[in-house]
């Protein structure tokens, strides 16, 4: 097994499983967002990788470009101008949300049974993988991405780590479905229009959480001692 597995494809599986679980765990939503670029840029890597060049594109185009300025849009980047000392220290760039012991423990519990059963599934349920998770690291990957990335979006409570969350799962579904169904003209077909529609996904969240910001930071300015009134 182990001769069979490429040290390139485990170096770069080992890259976006890095990748990954910094954009979804990060408290720093700046640098999860950061953390999102390199993942995406990884992701198009790992499509050339398996022989899917028009998929790389569309990441490389719809993953870098487009969804990370949705969500550095989202971070109010953009909003008056780009100062990245100014954008760190702004303090709703940092998650301080924290649940309980008990209830963090549990979802940690059912993101490793989701990885577990949806490896399982894959091994014993649809054997004849075009990309197995035998010979694969790439598609071991990509279970560890859809069981964190559902257990991250189960624990968060902040908006964009939801939405960081949401398009890492994406993106491992992608890629089990390419290791089911390979890279054929019609499977990269059907994961592009995925991708495009995941896209589509990510920019009308970015654009909802950018517009109940401004609405909570009004509330914040109205709810002010003194605000509005005259000097």
């Amino acid at each position: 097994m182990l001769a069979s597995i490429d040290l390139w494809e485990a170096g770069l599986a080992a890259c976006l499983a890095l990748a990954a679980l910094v954009c979804l765990f990060d408290r720093h939503v700046a640098r999860a967002t950061c953390a999102f670029l390199a993942f995406s840029l990884a992701m198009t890597l790992a499509w050339w990788w398996l022989g899917a060049p028009w998929l790389a594109l569309l990441e490389l185009v719809l993953g870098v470009l487009l969804t990370g300025t949705a969500l550095f849009y989202a971070l109010g980047a953009f909003t008056h101008g780009f100062s990245w000392r100014a954008f760190q220290r702004e303090s709703h760039h940092v998650d301080t949300f924290q649940g309980p012991v008990s209830h963090r423990f549990a979802r940690a519990a059912l993101t490793l049974a989701w990885c577990v059963m949806i490896g399982a599934v894959i091994r014993l349920v649809v054997p004849g993988m075009v990309y197995s998770l035998s010979e694969h690291p790439l598609m071991i990957v990509a279970v560890l991405m859809v069981g964190t990335a559902m257990g991250a979006f189960a624990l968060h409570r902040h908006r964009l780590r939801r939405l960081l969350a949401f398009n890492v799962l994406g993106s491992g579904v992608f890629l089990l479905m390419t290791g089911l169904a390979g890279t054929e003209e019609g499977a990269q077909a059907l994961v592009g229009v995925g991708l495009v529609i995941a896209w589509f996904g990510s920019l009308l969240g970015a654009l909802l959480i950018r517009h109940l910001h401004s609405h909570e930071d009004e509330a914040g300015e109205e709810d002010t001692p003194g605000a509005g009134s005259p000097s």
